[in-house]
């Protein structure tokens, strides 16, 4: 039910004419992504879907800052300060995703948020994807993106997390089956059900391989030419993947790092650029890409740190990121090269891309492109220089222990990063610069706008702390995108 469908249509006449098409349907969530990935909402009855269209329905502002657990965050302004004030939930206009894993048939509406007065909510973090990808408009370019989502099938009838039984032998898989051809069939009938939910809700499934750990499976998506489609496709392949694993008698977890001793999950994203006339920027009709690719890169790599906790923005995340687990641990970039943050893909010259390996599946695809492609904006706002590859990627085996600690979230820019007269190491620089000696005031520049983030460094022993700080962060991306006055946060 899109705006381009319903033509000149009120939104009352439209609900009519839906209802009409899908009389099984009695009820719709009406959902807003939150600053975790996590939707959140109503369930409503169908006879309310023109005031869902219409933008009348009403959430506190509050339910997107909300933490992974869903409570709400220590000190949030926008909970006590302001009486946890309502904002109005505007109807993003993608079709209404039906929902059969439940009792009875109902559906989806994606919603995002604007304020009391009818200016956008920069907290919302769809709204700060939008305000990116419209400045890039601007420049008349069109961001072409497609991601790439891990998950692991768990048994859920233990506490802990064990892999599946296979639905064909009833044998518990015990063995980590990269790219196996028997794990895909005997999950076959578990994966044509995504299959056929990903067709019916307008996702672009591509191909499907058996991951790395034991019950791990990874679905690519098709480049679309819209990184606000490609972030919504993600977050509705999430909640489809888990209704779906329940009806098989699973459940489905995009946690960065489930087991200790198996693969982690990743969110990889890939992207290029085209102009006006649809020609690929980065293709220069040979190997090695264009100067505009390269200093895309250059972007990335500056960038990288400072949105260490969109990428991994839990404690579990960071497990994620450690030596010899097919997950890059140093900022650093090559082709064709698994191993580092950012990577070239080979093939034909028409299709050259970049391709960023930090973002863990538990991320929020919204903030994560935010993050990407902010990082390109940055370089081109800066004096153009170019990254040359890494030929070598050191890593340092003290990255997860200093992680873990709360000793650092993030590494301060360097005097020359800040002054924007330089890039760092491609091939040295730790994602947690563990070897700092303190982080007490670290200031987080945002990478659109002059807003500062100054956080007291974690206690290690309290998982409020990271929360406190993440929420911050977050809430400091998702209001700075929106322009250049965001507001200043301390804690």
């Amino acid at each position: 039910m899109t705006s381009a469908k319903a033509g000149s249509a009120t939104a009352s006449e439209q609900a009519e004419l839906w209802r009409i098409d899908n009389p099984e349907i009695e009820t719709i969530f009406a959902c807003i992504c939150d600053l975790n990935g996590v939707m959140r909402g109503k369930r409503v009855p169908v006879d309310q879907l023109d005031k869902i269209l219409e933008g009348g329905l009403r959430m506190p502002l509050s339910l997107l800052s909300m933490d992974i657990w869903g409570e709400d965050i220590e000190g949030n302004e926008l909970v006590f300060d302001t009486g946890d004030a309502d904002g109005l939930c505007d109807f993003t206009g993608r079709d209404l995703s039906p929902v059969d894993w439940i009792s009875r048939p109902a559906a989806f509406a994606q919603l995002w948020m604007r304020q009391e007065d009818g200016s956008v909510f920069p907290g919302d973090p769809r709204r700060a994807l939008d305000t990116i990808t419209t400045r890039f408009k601007a420049l008349g370019l069109t961001p072409v993106v497609a991601t790439e989502l891990e998950f692991y099938v768990v048994d859920p009838s233990e506490a802990a997390p064990q892999p599946p039984c296979s639905p064909v032998t009833g044998k518990r898989l015990d063995s980590d089956g990269a790219l196996s051809l028997d794990e895909l069939e005997h999950f076959d009938a578990f994966l044509n059900e995504i299959y056929d939910g990903c067709k019916a809700q307008g996702i672009p499934a591509d191909a499907a391989i058996s991951e790395n750990g034991a019950g791990q499976f990874e679905i690519n998506f098709m480049h679309v030419a819209d990184p606000l489609k490609a972030a919504d496709d993600a977050v509705l392949f999430k909640r489809l993947v888990h209704g779906i694993a329940r009806k098989h008698g699973f459940a489905a977890t995009f946690m960065a790092k489930p087991y200790g001793d198996r693969s982690g999950s990743g969110m990889h994203v890939h992207f290029s650029l085209v102009d006006e006339e649809g020609n690929n920027v980065f293709d220069d009709g040979g190997n090695d890409g264009t100067e505009v690719m390269r200093q895309a890169v250059a972007g990335l790599l500056e960038t990288m740190q400072e949105n260490a906790l969109v990428f991994a923005p839990h404690e579990n995340s960071f497990r994620r990121l450690l030596p010899g687990a097919h997950a890059p641990s140093t900022v650093s970039w090559g082709y064709e090269n698994r191993t580092a943050s950012i990577r070239i893909p080979g093939g034909s010259h028409k299709a050259r891309r970049i391709e960023h390996r930090v973002a863990g599946a538990d991320a929020n695809p919204y903030l994560v492109l935010c993050s990407i492609l902010g990082g390109r904006f940055w370089a081109l706002k800066t004096n153009g220089r170019q990254a040359r590859p890494s030929s070598a990627m050191p890593i340092r085996k003290t990255c997860f222990t200093c992680l873990m600690t709360g000793r650092r979230r993030l590494r301060p820019l360097a005097v020359a990063a800040m002054s924007k007269t330089s890039i760092p190491s491609a091939s040295s620089a730790c994602l947690c610069n563990a070897n700092s000696k303190s982080c007490a005031g670290l200031p987080v520049m945002s990478l659109i706008s002059n807003t500062i983030l100054t956080w007291r460094p974690c206690d290690g022993s309290s998982l409020r702390g990271h929360r406190r700080a993440y929420h911050k962060l977050l809430c400091c991306l998702g209001q700075s995108y929106a322009g250049p006055s965001g507001p200043v946060w301390r804690s």
